[in-house]
């Protein structure tokens, strides 16, 4: 892996933006990881889906810590401020970072909210790490035993058809990286996801300028890359071996609308994984970037599931 060219790369300084949340590097697992954080109270740790960063939950930071809980939004392992060693984007690793920061903030266990790539980590979590776990809330993400499931649904839609031959496309060596680098990779990304009305354009351009943070766009398609050939792996049978089992903590699914990644279908496939109380809550008129395109409506809706638990 080699860093990007001095024309094309953004300082990591980028995704720091200000707020009246906290930006810090905890060390865990190994590596540093960055956290934006706001409030008191229990602790919920939101993690974002591709192309993201920390950036994409800064109105449920503000609405989570208004409701009394201890809001921390990290940035993925390859991701933003965090750092972006050469390997351990496969989900089993990812899910004992995401344990490992919950320890290093000084708590014992932890809500994790978790959207796309976030969501699989938290669907996985359970399973990995019960005891860093007292609940999942999973937006816009099957449970990871469910792959195949979302492969046949998504052939059956013509929306669903484009999103597949793009993960497909991000097996390929290279070319992917320089699409998001110096073409309009993370803009199509964004669109071909979400509903009418979003992103704006300074969405796209905070994005598209995090991912020229030398060495993310390598790193965020590992994830993918990983998943894609998880099956055919002995790593990724031993991840899906630990899954069966399913999960025991309090489960919320959210999906939006339109969100051409993952059906109701699905979602609703994944109840058989959740063992203790599970709810699915659906967000009519937007796509799979529940937390940027209605962030009025996520927000009563974690609350009041948080305040269940």
């Amino acid at each position: 892996m080699t860093p990007h060219p001095a024309s094309d790369a953004t300082d990591v300084s980028a995704v720091l933006v200000e707020g009246p949340w906290r930006h810090r590097l905890v060390a865990a697992h190994g590596a540093r990881f960055h956290v934006a954080e706001l409030g008191e109270g229990p602790l919920v740790l939101l993690l974002h889906d591709f192309p993201q960063f920390w950036w994409a939950w800064r109105a449920q930071l503000v609405a989570l810590a208004s409701a009394g809980y201890r809001a921390v939004a990290m940035d993925l392992r390859g991701y933003g401020a965090s750092d972006k060693p050469p390997r351990g984007y496969d989900t089993p690793t990812s899910a004992a970072d995401v344990a490992a920061v919950v320890r290093a903030l000084g708590e014992r266990d932890a809500v994790v909210v978790g959207l796309g790539i976030g969501g699989r980590t938290a669907w996985a979590l359970p399973s990995l790490h019960p005891e860093q776990v007292r609940g999942v809330v999973v937006v816009g993400a099957a449970h990871p035993l469910l792959s195949g499931h979302v492969l046949r649904d998504r052939l059956g839609r013509p929306a669903g058809f484009d999103t597949t031959r793009t993960a497909f496309w991000r097996q390929l060596p290279a070319l992917p990286e320089r699409s998001f680098l110096r073409g309009d990779g993370v803009e199509r990304v964004l669109r071909e996801r979400s509903g009418p009305g979003w992103p704006a354009a300074e969405d796209v351009a905070r994005y598209a300028e995090a991912i020229r943070v030398p060495f993310v766009a390598h790193s965020a398609l590992e994830y993918h890359r990983w998943i894609a050939r998880s099956a055919v792996r002995a790593d990724g049978r031993r991840f899906a071996a630990a899954l069966r089992g399913g999960v025991h903590v309090p489960v919320l699914q959210v999906r939006g609308e339109l969100d051409p990644t993952v059906s109701t279908a699905t979602l609703e496939a994944a109840a058989r994984f959740a063992h203790g109380p599970h709810r699915l809550e659906e967000v009519p008129g937007v796509g799979h970037y529940v937390p940027e395109e209605a962030p009025e409506r996520l927000a009563p809706l974690l609350a009041g599931w948080l305040a269940r638990w």
